[in-house]
């Protein structure tokens, strides 16, 4: 009987098997992990821990556009604070630039709930489709690429053979050639009245002035100019102030006409207001 005893604890031994008591402290410890992590292994568990594919790749995402936003920003506040001389000069060195802002101009334009280009388009298609159109500022030739008219769009940079890159204060278009002139989101230079004064020049008598631009730079309450300040400062340019319209919540639209003479050069210079920067806060 001793021998069968030592038999059996040896067997025990071999098999590895433990004292009830043990084994069950072991169950109701693995059933408690189980119980933490919705029924999984600690192996499974702790592997959750740590941040899946997809959100790693949102998170790079999110940096890129972080980093993008910025570049964005300062090429915005560089167009706004130098001369279109200057800015010409200054995407004509690093082309890539003028991608990289137009990227941030289009992200910033998807969260307004209307287009200002659009509303161009529309006017244009609502009267002569024989009218020549001068686009300046252009960016990606949108108003060209959706009218039926003859239309010259100008920007900085080419990146299509039907824009060509000038400073708008220099365009080859010869005095008188066209019928409608656009400025769209585009006075942006501090020599602005420069783009208006060639818009003058390359518009045929009775031509119509088209300019959308941001509301705020019209609101003295935050320092932008007074509206009126503008239209008067256009109209001794020789135009005649048609429309303005205020009802869009992100921009205003300005619509004047070339008159058919303009007043004697013997009359005072014209007193063009400061139009203010249109910078975005960091976020």
């Amino acid at each position: 009987m001793p021998e069968a005893k030592s038999r059996k604890r040896k067997r025990g031994k071999k098999t590895g098997s433990k004292p009830q008591s043990q084994q069950q402290k072991e169950i109701k410890s693995n059933d408690n992990t189980k119980a933490k992590h919705g029924g999984q292994s600690n192996e499974l568990a702790a592997a959750t821990k740590w941040p899946k594919p997809s959100s790693s790749s949102s998170f790079l995402d999110k940096m890129k556009a972080r980093l993008a936003g910025g570049h964005f920003r300062m090429l915005n506040e560089t167009l706004y604070t130098c001369t279109g001389g200057e800015a010409f000069n200054y995407f004509k060195e690093d082309p890539s630039l003028f991608n990289m802002y137009h990227a941030g101009y289009q992200e910033q334009m998807s969260h307004w709930p209307e287009q200002p280009v659009n509303v161009i388009i529309k006017w244009l298609k609502d009267h002569n489709r024989s009218f020549v159109v001068a686009d300046f500022g252009c960016g990606d030739a949108r108003l060209a690429k959706n009218v039926k008219n003859k239309v010259f769009s100008f920007d900085l940079i080419s990146k299509d053979p039907s824009v060509i890159a000038c400073d708008m204060s220099k365009t080859p278009l010869d005095s008188s050639a066209v019928d409608v002139a656009v400025f769209c989101l585009s006075l942006m230079g501090t020599d602005y009245p420069s783009y208006l004064k060639e818009a003058h020049r390359v518009l045929k008598p009775g031509g119509w002035l088209l300019i959308a631009e941001v509301k705020s730079r019209f609101d003295p309450i935050t320092g932008g100019t007074e509206p009126n300040k503008f239209v008067k400062a256009i109209s001794e340019l020789g135009f005649t102030s048609v429309l303005k319209d205020f009802s869009n919540k992100m921009f205003i639209l300005f619509h004047f006409q070339k008159k058919e003479k303009r007043e004697s050069s013997k009359s005072k210079a014209i007193e063009w207001p400061e139009l203010k920067a249109c910078l975005y806060k960091r976020r």
